[in-house]
């Protein structure tokens, strides 16, 4: 029987209950999290290919969110190994866009319906045999496991890559498209330690080291964009584009200050777009707007 997309987000989000525990009013992944406020100004190299109004000529401000991927606030930060940068631009006539990213460069299935079955799967204690056949039946799940499985703690938000992970078009004034993915490329080189080492810090290491870097003076990030060419997929989130793809860089992100007083109220739903870009048809990425809506309804409610 076919499932509609409003109630297998919920499907979704009760996997991820029954897997991670539920935690009262916090989002039900990315549960801890710290914001800051930023600066992103423009360099013009968009403009051939988009109107996005805060890829033309003039910064804007933004918000910028920090986060572990567990649903749990009181992960320790070297347990959980896929961090965030979500980044809300606020544009000139009041309105926002989304560019949520993470420390991978792929997602883990294709489909809702997989990340499901995947999320019941390790939530039902499945033998071996079943997380076997479940990479059988799913073998484009293999790439984001195995970057997971090589990933090594690092020490700060601020000196790693992050991918929205999901391709987007880009359209122009004359209103051609052009396919992108992009990355935010971090101003300081990516600093990552070994376990051993990352466990001597404390639970909380990276808010704390956030802090203090910020104390020396702005974290920086350049937003670049690979070009899509004929025949790159656009609709998986499984795969990687080819590494000579054209990459420009956009523009820069200025994350100037934390801020102190965090009301944990923001939706960054990746599929909010300004004029000049549009979302694919990537049945993931729009899957995570209904996902995001349930975590939303249920952590507002205190749930």
């Amino acid at each position: 029987m076919k499932v509609n997309k409003p109630e297998l987000a919920k499907q979704a989000v009760d996997s991820i209950e029954n897997v991670a525990g539920t935690f009262q009013g916090y989002r039900r992944a990315h549960a801890k999290g710290v914001y800051c406020r930023a600066v992103f100004t423009p360099n013009g190299n968009a403009v051939p290919y988009t109107t996005a109004a805060h890829l033309q000529d003039k910064e804007v401000k933004a918000l910028v969110r920090f986060s572990d991927s567990s649903p749990n606030p009181n992960m320790v930060d070297i347990l959980s190994p896929v961090k965030g940068m979500s980044v809300q631009f606020q544009l000139p006539d009041g309105d926002v866009t989304n560019l949520v990213s993470v420390t991978v460069p792929v997602f883990i299935t294709k489909t809702p319906e997989a990340f499901v079955e995947m999320l019941r799967t390790f939530g039902n204690k499945s033998s071996l045999r079943d997380v076997v056949k479940m990479f059988v039946n799913y073998p484009e799940s293999r790439a984001a496991f195995h970057i997971m499985k090589k990933m090594r703690p690092f020490i700060s938000y601020s000196t790693s890559h992050y991918f929205p992970i999901h391709a987007f078009y880009f359209i122009n004034e004359k209103g051609e498209q052009q396919a992108v993915k992009y990355e935010w490329e971090p101003d300081d080189n990516v600093n990552i330690k070994t376990k051993k080492e990352a466990v001597m810090h404390p639970g909380d290491y990276l808010d704390e080291e956030l802090e203090n870097r910020m104390a020396e003076g702005p974290i920086g990030f350049r937003l670049n964009v690979w070009l899509g060419e004929k025949g790159d997929s656009v609709n998986d989130s499984t795969v990687m584009w080819p590494d000579e793809r054209k990459k420009i860089t956009l523009g820069h992100l200025s994350i100037t200050n934390k801020l102190e007083h965090q009301a944990d109220d923001v939706v960054f739903d990746p599929t909010v777009m300004t004029n000049g870009i549009a979302c694919t048809d990537d049945p993931v990425l729009h899957f995570r707007r209904d996902v995001y809506s349930v975590s939303f309804d249920r952590r507002s409610k205190g749930r």
